[in-house]
């Protein structure tokens, strides 16, 4: 069935108050984004819910990708009629026809919207009910919980039937609880850390560091990929390259080993926290889960986490690893994760690495560093690409974003 027009319906917007026409706003700029490829979608966003009026296109591939839209609690596809008795019978008994199979039980929800059309709700609800009975004699009716309810809305430009109430992704538009630089290696957590992330609104930019030729091709591409497919839930991320070679060569010739990862994690927050103040970002988000490996001990983190007052959220900290890889495959990503291809976190990793690193120890080795000079030529080198749900890329130079 092609479908007319989609009604679409808030979340947790009913609770915002006075912000909750900003929050519309911006749910209805996501779904105009999301639905880019098809132009002639118009999206009216009233007070209690939206309207995409669909105009020809395709309803069967509209419908998966306005699942994946944060702040939208449900939606009901609808086909629109003329106002006129005989053809809301005729359409109602074509409907049933389409979604029957002989043992659902039914009824008809009648709203009227346009105060003089000729029959009220209740009427409505008998006449169109009869005229299903009328078409298959042996259906049932069943007033609480049917098989099937089928709506009709009376408004002024036509009358809408709809059955079907399709879960959307919930939360938060993305982009009303402002922009947060994510920290994206190729492993599994740190899409999970996105993901929740922009179901709370947050708008993401991916930073992922590249070690080029230690790091691949390969797992550069692995990492795009991953953004890729969060893409879908806002319609596109921005990417941001790092390069990161020279600063990891230094680590390795003037740290010793078992400081290697501490310092390396401290340079990357701090590139990370440098180019979400140039982005005009709020907040740093990882997939920092406690005490999965050395890095993310509570003693690993004080110690890393000294280089920013910048808030960090960490949306998998608390979760099991089995919890994540569960996330993970429900937004397939899971399967790109695990694919080979080793991040400079790995290549470089020491190996037996400070679980409780010691500051002062941390503060006299990177004495030994220039890491003004490192940082200020690592964000010369930096590459940003816009990367969509379609794998349009626009790849710039950083400097002209800033």
């Amino acid at each position: 069935m092609n479908y007319s027009e989609i009604m679409v319906r808030y979340g947790e917007l009913s609770t915002k108050g006075k912000n909750r026409r900003s929050f519309i706003m911006q749910l209805a700029s996501n779904v105009k984004r999301t639905l880019a490829d098809y132009p002639h979608v118009k999206v009216h966003a009233e007070r209690d819910r939206m309207h995409l009026l669909l105009n020809g296109e395709n309803s069967q591939e509209i419908i998966p990708k306005l699942q994946k839209v944060f702040g939208i609690q449900n939606f009901s596809p609808s086909i629109r009629v003329e106002k006129d008795i005989e053809v809301l019978k005729k359409a109602v008994q074509d409907v049933m026809a389409e979604i029957y199979t002989g043992v659902e039980t039914f009824k008809i929800t009648a709203k009227r919207s346009d105060h003089s059309f000729v029959q009220d709700s209740n009427q409505l609800n008998l006449t169109l009910g009869n005229a299903v009975i009328d078409r298959f004699p042996d259906i049932k009716v069943q007033m609480k919980k049917p098989d099937i309810n089928l709506r009709v809305e009376i408004r002024i430009d036509g009358a809408y039937l709809s059955y079907e109430t399709i879960q959307g992704a919930a939360g938060l538009p993305v982009g009303t609880s402002g922009k947060g630089m994510l920290m994206l290696s190729g492993g599994i957590d740190s899409p999970v850390a996105g993901y929740f992330a922009m179901k709370r609104g947050v708008e993401i930019e991916a930073v992922h560091f590249a070690s080029p030729p230690y790091t691949s091709e390969q797992a550069l591409q692995k990492a795009k990929d991953l953004t890729k497919k969060l893409a879908p839930y806002v319609g596109s991320i921005q990417f941001i390259e790092v390069p990161f070679t020279e600063i990891q060569e230094e680590i390795k010739n003037r740290v010793p080993q078992g400081y290697w990862m501490t310092i390396t994690r401290r340079m990357m927050l701090r590139l990370t926290d440098a180019i979400r103040e140039a982005r005009h970002g709020l907040i740093i988000l990882n997939g920092e889960s406690l005490g999965q490996v050395a890095s993310q001990t509570l003693h690993s983190m004080v110690a890393i986490n000294e280089v920013t007052n910048t808030p960090i959220v960490r949306p998998v900290a608390t979760m099991d690893k089995l919890e994540i890889i569960e996330v993970a495959e429900a937004i397939d990503t899971f399967e790109l994760s695990v694919q080979p291809f080793e991040d400079c976190c790995t290549i470089f990793a020491p190996p037996q690495p400070k679980t409780r690193p010691r500051l002062d120890k941390v503060h006299q080795y990177e004495e030994r560093l220039d890491i003004e000079g490192m940082m200020e030529r690592a964000m010369a080198g930096l590459k940003l690409e816009v990367i969509t749900a379609n794998q349009e890329k626009a790849a710039t130079e950083f400097a002209e974003f800033l």
